[in-house]
């Protein structure tokens, strides 16, 4: 009997899908567990596993397909019974329109099997959509031949940099997910179509809603990161032969934020309803870059945490962020974030809050500026600090405060260490 794949679940609030792309194709050995397709959430891509051992079957719905939780999406044949269908297929070689392409007297290649079946991982997956490369024709550098986010932008990168081709060339047919540019009548000008990913629609929802629901104003300051830069200068080899991490930046924001949230527990609160609710634990949703949009994992207990998990909890997240493979248990939850534009070049902003969270630290790029110190003029490394707040939840007084400890821990890291 053909063993059935059904959505798993998603999450506490999530309770559809769209399919991202089926990773097995129908005659596709497959292994207990092994994924079978990407599933593209609100939040998150997540694998499908496979429920049995055995050939792929039928699939159900097509990518691009919405699907609810539980839904029956394809089938896996009893390997035994599927076995003369797999001989054929071998032997045949039937290449679907999406995942094959036929070309005379092929040579091997590295990113794919007999069949010249590419099977991507989400994060590679989003950027040959977002660069419209075809993945059979790139050549796979990674482990057992497999496809790099690097393979596909340096493919993309070839691209643009070769010469247009002449009328006769053949045309790649397009992915529904990424339909083929417009151009306009004397071809130089070009427009594209592509359609929201699941994130990015969320994305735009959620923070449109924070401006509508919340009363969002934003304190500035301003932070001489000396103290900081030097202490990460005197104990930065020491603490990665130690911890085996870098000592960075985030880990005393963290810690800051920590100590300012203690001491102003409504910008560590949340509003549900006519109550207030107010947490007696730090989640920090620390704001990371993956290839579909801002994500924010949560940094769970980070009041109780040393500097050295903070930072090895934030490099996880940042590479799992990066390979696509973040879960919905990364997600969710949070009491407060930071979101550091600083490592993009950004001088000063006015963050969003991330619902139902209360208040937003935004860090920012680190210059030297002349400032006065002692009824003198000098250069010192200086950051501007933001926070944003839901002025419903928060006064004005309290951010105020709240900001300024953030400050004064930065100016004086030994105050993080006696609670000050």
């Amino acid at each position: 009997m053909p063993g059935e794949v059904k959505v798993p679940t998603l999450g506490e609030s999530d309770t559809e899908a769209t399919i991202g792309e089926w990773l097995k194709q129908p005659g596709d050995p497959v292994k207990l567990d092994e994924p079978i397709a990407s599933l593209e959430t609100d939040k998150v891509a997540v694998e499908v596993p496979a429920p049995v051992a055995g050939v792929m079957g039928a699939h159900k719905v097509p990518v691009g397909a919405t699907v609810e939780v539980g839904a029956v999406i394809a089938t896996i044949d009893d390997a035994q019974q599927a076995g003369e269908t797999v001989q054929v297929a071998e032997r045949e070689q039937p290449q679907p329109a999406e995942q094959k392409v036929a070309e005379p007297a092929p040579e091997p290649a590295a990113n794919a099997g007999e069949d010249h079946t590419v099977t991507l991982s989400p994060a590679v997956r989003r950027a040959v959509l977002e660069h419209g490369v075809d993945p059979t024709q790139i050549k796979g550098t990674g482990k057992d031949g497999r496809l790099t986010k690097e393979d596909v932008l340096a493919a993309a990168k070839a691209k643009k940099e070769a010469p247009a081709p002449s009328v006769s060339a053949p045309v790649p047919s397009p992915s529904p997910a990424r339909p083929e540019p417009v151009e306009g009548r004397t071809g130089e000008r070009r427009e594209e179509r592509v359609k929201m990913t699941r994130l990015r629609q969320t994305i735009a929802r959620r923070l449109k809603s924070a401006q509508e629901e919340a009363a969002l104003l934003t304190t500035f300051n301003d932070a001489d990161m000396t103290a900081v830069i030097e202490a990460r200068e005197a104990y930065k080899e020491l603490f990665a032969k130690k911890h085996g991490i870098k000592l960075g930046f985030m880990s005393f924001f963290a810690k800051a934020a920590c100590l300012a949230l203690k001491d102003v527990p409504a910008a560590n609160a949340k509003i549900e309803g006519d109550e207030i609710v107010y947490h007696d634990y730090v989640d920090i949703s620390v704001a990371v870059s993956a290839p579909g949009g801002l994500v924010v994992p949560v940094v769970r207990n980070a009041d109780a945490m040393s500097f050295a998990e903070i930072e090895q909890a934030i490099a996880d997240y940042g590479q799992k962020a990066k390979d696509g493979t973040l879960t919905m248990a990364d997600m969710t939850g949070g009491t407060f974030t930071i979101s550091n534009g600083g490592v993009f070049g950004s001088l000063l902003s006015t963050p969003i809050i991330n619902p139902p969270q209360s208040a937003v630290l935004g860090l920012h790029r680190i210059e030297d500026r002349p400032v006065a110190r002692n009824g003198e003029v000098v250069i010192r490394p200086m950051m501007y600090l933001a926070l944003s707040y839901d002025h419903r939840l928060i006064d004005g007084r309290e951010a105020v405060t709240a900001l300024k400890i953030i400050k004064e821990a930065i100016e004086d890291p030994m105050r993080m260490l006696i609670d000050l």
